[in-house]
């Protein structure tokens, strides 16, 4: 088990920047009778293009020397809701501000943050979760500049200088298929190729293969997936509930739907035959376990904030069922202040001796990696990571990898995302505690990120698949 305990920060080295100028007087350089204008403006390295997942740096230059400023970030989710951050930072005595090394001295994020104008944005209106729902087009970041006195969000006070910063889902060369096989619905992500093939010919790989199970958000989410085939592999990101005719609900599940996307998956040219994985967060983290304990092909198992039970609803195959953990509403805690629901001690202990929803992982042959925040408070998923990797190792099986951030709630995103302490839970109907700490989830957000695709690609070669059990 790996605790991480300390944050870091990364930095983002580049030899070319791109500037996005805002022509202020703010200073005058007098040299005899000739008065010499300098801008301030704001740059980002190494480009102000990137993919959503890159790390940038921001810089202000043109500044009096140790010029209080305040830096805020402002982006617009797809559906219309705005996030913003602001941090206070001086400049140094060049007149220099550098995000990779100034220190915020106050404000969403405090101390040397490369990234916090992003991952501390945070929604206008409460309880919003930033979605990205359209992989073609990028999210736009404004970064703007403003005198102290103007530094909140609120502001209108018109910048001393502005730049567009835009972060990107589909990388160069990559292509993206709509699935509608069949019963399955889902998409398609193939990494970069050399020209554009027909739909599923051949073509540059073949390539290891990730499915991609959301949550109880339910729909089709394919940011995670499409930024995964950005790193070399093929990725399917497969709906199981709510959306087009699948059922609207988490009544029940059959696990041959996902055998029938497995298999579909498999015969796919570009995927590497013995190189299949499956990615899940949330309820699609105790979905991929099931999927590794009772289907075959299936390598490596990444299991993000979930249960080693099944939890929500019965799980059917070929006869048999699983049943789901129980929940008792009774113990559901709600915030009086805010009405947020609290779910952390509502469940069942699947270490009771009696709980028949646990999954047999012990019947998988698939290498296996959890990934909990110690905040999470939909439940406690870094003790359902540890037991699960008990249960493993008392069947005789290889250790798995679990990595435990502190301060980290449930909704693990890749990185850079913002931290979601709270949403609303369109399928609940009510607003829903997930935890978290935005600095440590932060940092729990970019290494698990780096993990999980070392874990995939170390896992997921030619070695030969490993057959389940039942």
């Amino acid at each position: 088990m790996l605790l991480f305990s300390h944050l870091r920060t990364g930095v983002s080295a580049g030899k070319s920047a791109v500037f996005c100028f805002h022509w202020t007087w703010k200073r005058f350089l007098h040299v005899g009778t000739r008065v010499t204008m300098s801008p301030v403006r704001v740059q980002v390295e190494p480009d102000s293009k990137c993919l959503f997942d890159r790390p940038v740096t921001v810089k202000v230059e043109g500044l009096s020397p140790h010029q209080p400023v305040a830096l805020r970030a402002t982006l617009t989710g797809d559906k219309g809701d705005v996030f913003a951050s602001v941090a206070r930072y001086q400049a140094d005595e060049r007149g220099l501000i550098d995000l990779s090394q100034s220190a915020s001295l106050g404000g969403d994020y405090t101390g040397v943050q490369p990234m916090g104008f992003l991952w501390a944005l945070k929604p206008l209106k409460p309880l919003r979760r930033l979605m990205k729902r359209d992989m073609a087009t990028p999210f736009t970041v404004h970064i703007t500049v403003h005198g102290q006195a103007a530094g909140s969000v609120e502001s209108t006070t018109p910048p001393l200088a502005s730049c567009l910063h835009e972060r990107s889902f589909l990388g160069e060369g990559v292509k993206r298929i709509p699935v509608r096989e069949g019963r399955i619905r889902g998409t398609v992500f193939l990494p970069r190729v050399s020209e554009l093939m027909d739909r599923f010919s051949s073509g540059d790989g073949p390539f290891p293969g990730v499915i991609d199970l959301g949550g109880t958000a339910g729909g089709l989410l394919e940011h995670r997936g499409c930024l995964l085939a950005n790193h070399g592999f093929v990725t399917m990101v497969l709906a199981y509930f709510g959306f087009e005719d699948l059922p609207q609900n988490m009544d029940e599940f059959h696990l041959e739907y996902f055998e029938e996307a497995l298999h579909f998956f498999q015969a796919l040219p570009q995927v590497r035959e013995n190189s299949i994985g499956v990615l899940g967060l949330s309820k699609g983290a105790d979905l991929a376990l099931s999927m590794a304990s009772f289907l075959s092909g299936i390598s490596a198992v990444v299991n993000v904030s979930g249960c080693y039970a099944n939890f929500q609803c019965q799980l059917h195959y070929k006869g048999t069922t699983l049943p789901a953990l129980k929940c008792y509403p009774e113990k559901i805690k709600v915030d009086q202040a805010s009405g947020l629901l609290n779910f952390s001690e509502a469940y069942d202990d699947p270490r009771d001796p009696g709980c028949q929803a646990v999954v047999p992982i012990e019947r998988a042959s698939a290498r296996f990696l959890f990934v909990a925040g110690e905040d999470d408070k939909v439940w406690n998923a870094s003790l359902y990571a540890s037991e699960a990797a008990k249960r493993l190792i008392s069947h005789g099986k290889e250790r798995p990898e679990v990595l435990i951030f502190p301060g980290t709630g449930h909704i693990i995103e890749p990185p850079y995302f913002p931290h979601c302490h709270s949403s609303f839970h369109k399928v609940i109907n009510a607003p829903v505690l997930w935890g978290g700490q935005a600095e440590s989830h932060a940092f729990a957000q970019e290494e698990a990120w780096r993990r999980i695709r070392q874990f995939f690609l170390d896992n997921l070669g030619a070695a030969g698949c490993r057959q389940s059990k039942l």
